[in-house]
């Protein structure tokens, strides 16, 4: 049978940068939402990251047409709808700018704040800023996370957007393609395990930060597989409380507990054996 792509990185990271769109203010939605480069500070717009926006810049629309074409059917190769960056002016790059300079200050939200962000009201996700050159080559604003309103007449908020309903279903199909690993389908609990895993992606799906990596795939994986050891921690941990309270009370514990004694048992067995011989 041919492989089925259930999830893949490219339409996560599409449905990522939507759903973090929803909690952002542009000058012109659909011109200023799509970066090309991010970069840490302002400072970092040089020469060659100019060059390497445009680069990206010059792919993405080469695999915009592309994909439009392949979807009306024509049998085209990528290469056909290459693009010369070198046609592209700096004045069209979009460049994200990771910063916190627009996010209120929330004193003693840590007691030992190591970092900007520990000084700052707790997001959803890293905050940045969208610039771009203007006719006269200046760098203005274009565009806020976690922003309502103009660029110099709005106002912080945080509250305000939601992640995509596709996003949301893929969220919930990584759970239920997890909860059916060969390792995890037998516990009795496995319902709670999924449900779990559905709750930690909600709270840090969006936080995922497109700066340092393109596998959001490996990242929500990774949050998965802990929340799903976590409830598999508590609820052993639970069943040994259980086990106790029934020992001392002079009754059978369970079936695992048992098991597990009876191979200890063995052990000693086989220890004595192995020092009388």
């Amino acid at each position: 049978m041919r492989k089925v792509n259930y999830l893949n990185n490219k339409d996560i990271l599409k449905e990522i940068h939507k759903s973090k769109g929803t909690f952002c203010s542009y000058v012109d939605t659909e011109e200023h939402s799509q970066y090309d480069i991010i970069l840490a500070s302002v400072e970092k717009i040089n020469v060659r990251t100019i060059a390497e926006a445009k680069r990206n810049k010059a792919k993405r629309l080469q695999t915009q047409q592309f994909d439009l074409a392949k979807s009306q059917g024509q049998k085209v190769k990528l290469a056909e709808f290459e693009i010369d960056y070198r046609k592209i002016s700096k004045q069209e790059l979009i460049f994200r700018i990771m910063t916190y300079e627009h996010i209120p200050d929330e004193p003693g939200r840590k007691k030992n704040p190591k970092t900007e962000a520990d000084k700052k009201v707790r997001l959803n996700f890293p905050p940045f800023m969208h610039y771009k050159f203007n006719e006269n080559d200046e760098l203005i604003c274009v565009g806020k996370s976690h922003w309502q309103g103009g660029m110099e007449n709005g106002y912080f908020s945080k509250d305000h957007g939601k992640a995509t309903n596709k996003l949301a279903m893929m969220w919930m199909k990584l759970c239920d393609r997890y909860g059916t690993r060969g390792n995890v389908r037998g516990y009795t609990y496995n319902d709670e395990m999924r449900g779990q895993a559905i709750l930690q992606l909600a709270q840090i799906g969006l936080q995922f930060d497109e700066s340092k990596s393109n596998n959001p795939f490996a990242y929500y994986t990774a949050a998965v597989t802990n929340s799903f050891v976590r409830v598999i921690n508590i609820e052993k941990r639970n069943q040994n409380i259980r086990d106790d309270i029934l020992e001392m009370n002079n009754m059978n514990p369970s079936y695992t507990r048992q098991a597990q004694g009876d191979w200890e048992n063995q052990q000693k067995r086989e220890a004595e054996l192995g020092k009388n011989t």
